[in-house]
């Protein structure tokens, strides 16, 4: 998705000369330029985030950016599940292959994992988005990277603001938030709870989350920012995934062992982070972001055996960077060049469950280490006033430990480690100031988790033969503003990845494996166009053909030329946006959704929908005061469709008997109102 209307409106009131900065993007660490970034890079604005929506997940702000897939949205277990590209499909919980941060703090662990249940987007000020490999910025992550910004205490008006939600499923949410400036200090601090009952049996969820920005401008030129944020989640059930012929006896229900082993997760984390900007000590910037996050977890999953789970996880680190603009040959160059230093430890215990969900013993007590330390630099080379040259490089030194405390049988302790380096180049020409014309290369590289480093063999340790998938992304895209009324963003990709890793079922137990190669090829089309000052028109079109290459299924059976499973070839979502005055607003909203496949051997083939939202409002000032009002309806021509399909699910069991299967809700109402003082 391209810049709002309003951005766009303030594009258009700027000059034509080439090389004015039109909308500044961060998330390449390399700060510039949008139109002088050769990358699939999307900005969405505070508008998109808030106005109408419920705040509860991404896909509500991201819905219209072109390449991303959501799915999972109904189960707090299990979380939203997004893949970009086909990057993160192949995740049964949680997200892999994508690279997430908040306010400089990576919700990313070093060994690849990512959760995003303690994002809080009644904070969120901007989301940027990178399409495509993020290795030479960030590391293990060859899909991309979200860029999540919350709110300053000086980025809105001095107040207070109180929310009250309500609506279908026993949904409930209250939200407050308040800001202010004294000084060169500014602070900001937001603190929600959320109940729903959810549609389908055993989906209760509670969860709670506090966030808070402190700034303070120690001069004009240096800057400290401290942040912190907690989730406190007591309740996530889950339902587990139905079989068809569940699916069609009744959408709503729960699995028989779900409900007997009360199956769902407990959460609570707290984050903390330090913000040190200083544009004073050298010719350029230098930016330090230390950050510590504490993570108490537990989850009972819908069935009985080594299922219930329990880790304590500490995660900090320390990231720098120093950003100069210099020359070279007598031309513009723009440069960075960084340090990464983080770590993870988790202490984790898993133990035996039985049917009638007793804990019979103890099947894992060990210790997880991850520590990646890497070093970065990148620049952009203005060959003419016109064409920018960019050239960028990361190595990554990522070590994997288990230490094993229990040892009954077979002691589980081992290391892995890797030494990954990872390159990009690009160019990018300005046909003029707000039309542009790139292409990349660029490699990438994501390791195994420590979930998915089990040893088939049974005898402990790490898998000896699992090893990181590469990436190799190729991308020419142009984007532009045209007048003052549409805007365009066209990327066409070609990806291939070796040594995809894929999920290996043997019996009961799941194992991973790498298995040959893939192939993603496709285009993203985003447009968004200012039909007139009170209407505006969005839409994401993403065409792709995701393939399995050299590839054998979890049967053993070739698999060569089969698609990859969890992903549709054609996802097309459209907003039509009406703005009146005095915050008056409505806005309908329709996705398609192509068909895909739920496993590798492509036996089962899940139909593709549509579905159709609203969401409307209006302001009332009352003094120096105000009250927004707005409701919203989801899905609604009630259609059948499934949320989430558990990829390659029970891949030990007969076709008929694979519980692969998250109905989505049907037609489901919201509203709320928001006072402002």
């Amino acid at each position: 998705m391209m810049p709002s209307s309003e951005l766009a409106a303030q594009v258009a009131d700027e000059g034509e000369a080439i090389g004015e900065v039109v909308l500044e993007v961060t998330s390449p660490r390399l700060a510039r330029d949008l139109y002088d970034t050769p990358a699939a890079v999307s900005v969405v604005d505070a508008p998109a985030i808030r106005q109408g929506q419920q705040r509860l997940q991404l896909d509500e702000s991201l819905n219209t950016v072109p390449g991303l897939f959501f799915q999972n949205r109904y189960n707090f277990a299990q979380n939203l599940r997004l893949s970009t590209r086909g990057f993160g499909a192949r995740a049964p919980f949680g997200i892999r292959g994508i690279r997430i941060q908040v306010d400089g703090i990576p919700y990313t662990l070093p060994d690849g994992q990512s959760q995003i249940d303690a994002i809080d987007l009644d904070s969120a000020q901007r989301i940027e988005v990178i399409r495509g490999p993020s290795s030479v910025q960030y590391g293990n992550a060859a899909g991309g990277v979200l860029d999540i910004t919350t709110a300053r205490g000086d980025d809105l008006p001095p107040g207070a603001r109180l929310r009250l939600d309500g609506g279908s499923d026993d949904y409930r949410k209250a939200a407050i938030q308040g800001n202010g400036v004294r000084g060169d200090t500014s602070a900001i601090a937001t603190l929600s709870w959320m109940n729903v009952n959810g549609h389908r049996e055993q989906s209760e969820a509670e969860k709670g989350l506090f966030n808070a920005r402190v700034s303070h401008e120690l001069d004009s030129e240096r800057e400290l920012t401290a942040t912190f944020n907690a989730l406190h989640n007591p309740k996530a059930q889950d339902p587990g995934g139905l079989t068809l012929a569940q699916v069609e006896e009744d959408p709503n229900q729960a699995t028989f062992m779900a409900k007997r082993l009360d199956s769902g997760q407990t959460v609570n984390q707290q984050t903390l982070g330090l913000q040190y900007q200083d544009a004073a000590v050298l010719p350029g910037e230098v930016t330090v972001n230390t950050f510590y996050s504490h993570r108490d977890f537990a989850q009972q999953l819908p069935f009985p055996g080594a299922s219930r789970v329990a880790y304590d996880r500490h995660f900090y680190g320390i990231s720098s960077q120093y950003q100069q603009g210099s020359e070279l040959a007598g031309r513009p160059l723009t440069w960075v060049i960084g340090a990464d230093v983080h770590r993870q430890s988790d202490d984790r215990r898993r133990y035996q469950v039985s049917p009638m969900g007793e804990i019979t013993g103890q099947t894992q007590a060990e210790t997880q280490n991850a520590t990646n330390v890497a070093v970065f630099a990148q620049g952009d080379l203005a060959l003419t006033d016109r064409l920018n040259f960019s050239l960028g490089t990361r190595w990554d030194h990522l070590r994997l430990s288990i230490d094993d405390h229990l040892a009954l049988i077979n002691d589980e302790s081992g290391s892995r480690t890797y030494r990954e380096l990872s390159s990009v180049a690009g160019v990018s020409y300005r046909v003029a100031t707000r039309h542009q014309v790139y292409a990349t290369i660029g490699t990438a590289f994501e390791s195994p988790t420590f979930t998915e480093f089990a040893n088939p063999s049974g005898t402990g340790g790490f898998n000896p033969d699992l090893e990181p998938q590469q990436a190799l992304n190729r991308e020419i895209g142009v984007r532009g503003l045209w007048g003052s009324s549409l805007t365009y963003d066209l990327a066409l990709f070609s990806i291939r990845v070796d040594n995809e890793i894929v999920i290996d079922t043997q019996g009961a137990n799941s194992f991973y494996r790498n298995a040959g190669e893939t192939r993603r090829n496709g285009v993203e089309l985003g447009l968004g166009w200012d039909i007139s000052y009170a209407w505006r028109a969005t839409t994401a079109l993403t065409l792709a053909d995701y393939e399995l290459r050299d590839f054998t299924d979890e049967q053993g059976n070739e698999a060569d030329g089969n698609d990859i499973p969890g992903l549709p070839g054609t996802l097309w979502v459209s907003e039509l946006e009406w703005r009146g005055m005095a915050g008056r607003f409505a806005a309908l909203e329709w996705q398609y959704v192509g068909s895909f496949f739920a496993e590798n051997s492509n036996q089962t083939k899940v139909s593709d929908y549509w579905l159709l939202g609203a969401r409307a409002g209006d302001s009332l000032r009352l003094g120096n005061q105000t009250l927004n009002l707005y409701a919203g309806v989801r899905n609604v021509l009630d259609e059948d469709y499934f949320s989430n399909v558990r990829i390659n699910a029970n891949a030990n069991r007969p076709i008929e008997d694979r519980g692969y299967f998250e109905p989505g809700a049907g037609r489901t109402f919201y509203a709320g109102l928001e006072w402002v003082f």
